[in-house]
């Protein structure tokens, strides 16, 4: 039985000591951060931090209280360059070691992790926390004597650490030292008997041992301390079943679905335990959802075609059957389930074919088993190819990335939940699953963009002479085309096409553009796309150069590309959006959203390299574009660059786009 591993929290206080060099603003803005950042409001709290570091890039504070809300939103990769970056200005604030420490830990780096430790230890040899994450770090690396050296001398000095205790039987475990690990269990549940981790550790002692009933009392109160975990209670029906208790299995399962619907081993299990007691269909729609998940699971193919194959399905099992031979060719058992399944069909000859080849493969195999190995499978080959390597799927090569990523993009089932703006940034924003589609493209509103986390700068030359001259009594903006047009706003738009209308109607030969812009606006935000880009053609007709228009007309050809049914005339359409944003390039290198749309129209067509070289030149132009560092990682993990990505989404999610620690968590 597997044991739930539970992470230990850091816990590092927040009330730190403040710099008194610092000027009162720097302070206030750290002082505000922190706060929010105790609130566990952390996308928040990293906004403030980055303006203290653009105040004063020289303190150290800010990037180690960025990089601890960065931690809690699971962007290790990011919370280790922001200790970093405290540490190079800080050598001895030992918090940041602290820090560091563990997300590198948690990422699986435990050598880098003991090396900042063992600083720590330097400024303070008694440290508790330091010692206790150095003796965990240490098991984990198999170095099981410096372990116990390292947490017998943490309990010596701390004798009621209970987490010790906890750490120390976990070990002992790990060293088949049954006997000491129970008593260590025995000393940490006297202290604390709501620490999870004891009756974690004692259940599987006493799994091992076949006492099901006992290590199913610790699982009960494992399930009682952490009542919203899945993996308990795929654990408990494990020591269920084997207490003959189906029916409280299966309750087990299906609860533990009810709390994470996509979870595999509650699916898989559920699945074997439906196929025993012959509920065959249930059975087969349980692994055929594994297999919309992982289409690789191997256990999960196998076992629905004898699903198939015991229900009389025999078609649909053969080719299930076939499609395991063709990736495990050695692998004998399925010969014999596709010479049952022939013989099912009426193939006789066909089953004594499989039967020949299945025994001939035993023989080769047992007359020389080094120069004819069979294949054996096991659960690991249905399981992502990251699975048991470090926790950054650092061994994973640019197709595993790729085909990850793309299990991402192609799942549409997930629910919509209508959060008001402070819900939607406070908390564990990455645990609130999002669809992997690239932040929206840049049109012409009325509308400015709404507020956002990030300090999102939308200015635009052209755009801003424009409004200064007063052409038009109301502004125009850059805004991002997933702005929702609230519907008090419906009639006034309808109004202004109908007065604009009125205007450029009577105005004969002498049309001023400004007039047509703002038609094309309003025609443009009630997609009226086609009337939109007429009155765009005929502003450029009129003025070649003003920048605005093209970045209007790309946007509304863009759009009206979507709604073409005609596949000919939508790619002309597509084509042309991109000229458009190629012109205001042209008239304006500078501007970063004409960039950026560019990009976005390439990635739309699956042309990951150019558009990440047009987000590139966007993030070149606006360093903090937060939208285009989302974009141009969407591309990489698209081209399977997972570590270009990870940066650029960790960036992302620094300058408030929340969708990235999403990804960042789901392709961990």
């Amino acid at each position: 039985m597997k044991c739930i591993r539970i992470l230990y929290l850091l816990i590092i206080s927040l009330c730190l000591p403040a710099n008194i060099k610092a000027q009162i603003n720097a302070e206030q803005v750290i002082t505000i951060g922190r706060n929010v950042l105790s609130m566990d409001d952390y996308m928040l709290a990293i906004q403030y931090f980055n303006q203290a570091i653009k105040a004063k890039p020289y303190l150290a504070e800010p990037y180690f209280l960025r990089g601890l809300a960065k931690m809690n939103l699971e962007d290790y990769k990011g919370a280790e360059l922001d200790c970093t970056e405290a540490i190079n200005r800080n050598k001895f604030k030992t918090e940041a070691y602290k820090l560091r420490g563990f997300v590198r830990q948690t990422m699986g780096l435990d050598s880098l992790a003991i090396e900042d430790y063992n600083e720590g230890l330097k400024h303070d040899p008694t440290e508790k926390y330091f010692m206790f994450y150095k003796g965990v770090a240490l098991s984990s690396m198999k170095k099981y004597d410096d372990a116990l050296t390292t947490l017998t001398d943490l309990l010596r000095l701390y004798p009621r650490f209970e987490e010790g205790y906890a750490a120390r039987a976990s070990l002992n475990l790990q060293r088949k030292d049954t006997v000491a690990a129970l008593e260590d269990v025995a000393k940490a549940l006297k202290l604390n008997r709501a620490m999870i981790n004891p009756y974690l550790i004692r259940a599987d002692i006493e799994s091992s041992r076949g006492n099901w009933s006992t290590a199913l009392d610790d699982m009960e109160e494992a399930v009682k301390l952490y009542p919203d975990e899945p993996g308990l209670y795929i654990n408990r029906a494990y020591l269920r079943y084997n207490t003959d208790n189906y029916l409280g299995a299966m309750s087990d399962y299906n609860y533990a679905l009810q709390l994470d619907p996509k979870n595999m081993a509650a699916l898989f299990n559920r699945a074997l335990l439906r196929f025993e007691v012959k509920d065959l269909i249930n059975a087969k729609k349980d692994f055929s959802s594994v297999l919309e998940l992982n289409p690789s699971n191997f256990h999960a193919l196998y076992n629905r075609g004898l699903v198939q194959l015991e229900s009389g399905e025999y078609k649909e099992a053969l080719a299930d059957f076939k499609n395991i031979a063709r990736k495990y060719p050695n692998f004998y058992p399925v010969y014999y389930a596709i010479a049952e399944t022939e013989r099912n069909l009426g193939n006789l000859k066909a089953v004594g074919a499989n039967v020949n080849h299945a025994e001939s493969l035993v023989r080769k195999y047992v007359a020389n088993p080094e120069s004819n190995p069979l294949d054996r499978p096991t659960i690991a080959a249905g399981t992502p190819r990251n699975a048991g390597m470090t926790p950054d799927g650092e061994d994973e090569d640019e197709n595993d990335v790729m085909d990850r990523f793309n299990q991402l993009v192609t799942m549409n089932e997930i629910p919509q939940t209508q959060l008001s703006y402070n819900e939607r940034i406070k908390g564990r924003v990455q645990d609130r699953n999002v669809s992997a589609e690239p932040e929206p493209l840049y049109f012409i509103s009325f509308n400015p963009s709404p507020e956002s986390l990030g300090g999102v700068t939308n200015y635009f030359r052209e755009l801003d002479t424009f409004n200064k001259g007063r052409y038009i009594p109301r502004s125009l903006y850059l805004a991002p085309l997933s702005n929702v047009i609230p519907e008090t706003d419906y009639d006034y738009l309808f109004k202004i096409v109908d007065d604009y209308g009125s205007i450029i109607a009577s105005s004969g030969d002498k049309v001023r553009p400004a007039d047509r812009m703002a038609r094309g606006v309003a025609l443009s935000m009630l997609k009226n796309y086609k009337a939109a880009i007429e009155d765009f053609d005929a502003i450029i007709l009129a003025n070649k150069d003003f920048t605005p228009a093209y970045i209007a007309r790309g946007a509304a050809r863009y759009q009206a590309s979507k709604t073409e049914e005609d596949q000919w005339f939508a790619m002309q359409e597509t084509a042309l959006a991109a000229t458009d944003f190629d012109t205001a390039t042209r008239l304006n290198p500078r501007q970063q959203h004409a960039w950026y749309n560019k990009g976005y129209i390439l990635y739309d067509q699956r042309d990951y390299t150019q558009a990440a070289e047009c987000f590139s030149k966007a993030i070149e132009i606006d360093p903090e574009f937060g939208a285009a560092y989302y974009n141009r990682g969407l591309c990489e993990l698209s081209l399977g660059k997972k570590s270009e990505a990870f940066a650029d989404l960790s960036r992302a999610g620094e300058l408030g786009i929340l969708p990235s620690y999403n990804i960042l968590k789901r392709m961990k």
